[in-house]
This record gives C-alpha cells, structure tokens and sequence, in this order.
C-alpha cells in the first residue's frame, strides 16, 4: 500500500515563498508520475503541477507558471513544490498524487482521475 505525507504548509505573507515536500513510502516512485493539486476553500480540486518519472518534463497550470517549481527526488522518494511570489489566491489545502499509468517516457497528466494514491493535503494560507 503506498503512502503519501505531505509537509510544509502554513502561514505566509503575500509574496512570500514555501516549499511543500511529499514523501512516499509502500511503493518506489522511480516509475511514475507525480503531481501536485489543490482545493481552494469552497472549490474544487485543481490541477497545480506535474512531473514524469525521471524529472525531466514538467507541466503547470497557467495560474502558477513561472512562480511554482515541481521537482523530485527519487532516491529520497520525495517530491517537491517550491512556491516563490505567493498570492492569497493560492490558499488551499494541497495533495500531492501518484499517477500509476505510463505512456512513454516523458509522461505526466494534469487530470486528478489518472491518479490512484493521493496525500492526506497540507494547508498554505497566504494573507494579504
């Protein structure tokens, strides 16, 4: 069974900056895609960032592009988002998950229905 735990979250001014760290267990991440998605208060869950499996490719929602780096480290089974230029429009409880599908070696998906294991989420609030 594969676990997830999230860490990092917390309180932080507008333009501040965070990293949120996910460390696996149960299962090696070296295989997979990862990805990080958020829930805004009274939202639904969305897309943030995604990696394939060795960290090469990345992708990223418009709304985050150029302020949120997504990273890994295999070795460690830990997964990163490092956050600069916060905005309070980026309040939520984050998840990070991973994606059990592969399609080739460049491989991620932005879409939360081809994840099969997510964290139990971080909260970030960002005051103004």
């Amino acid at each position: 069974q594969v676990q997830l735990v999230e860490s990092g979250g917390g309180l932080v001014q507008a333009g501040g900056s965070l990293r949120l760290s996910c460390v696996a267990s149960g299962r090696p991440l070296s295989s997979h895609a990862m990805g990080w998605f958020r829930q805004p208060p009274g939202k639904e869950r969305e897309f943030v960032a995604a990696i394939n499996w060795s960290g090469s490719t990345t992708g990223y929602a418009d709304s985050v592009k150029g302020r949120f780096t997504i990273s890994r480290d295999n070795a460690k089974s830990t997964l990163y988002l490092q956050m600069l230029s916060l905005k309070p429009e980026d309040t939520a409880v984050y998840y990070c998950a991973l994606d059990l599908n592969y399609s080739g070696n460049y491989y991620y998906s932005d879409s939360a229905g081809s994840y099969a294991y997510w964290g139990q989420g971080t909260q970030v609030t960002v005051s103004s």
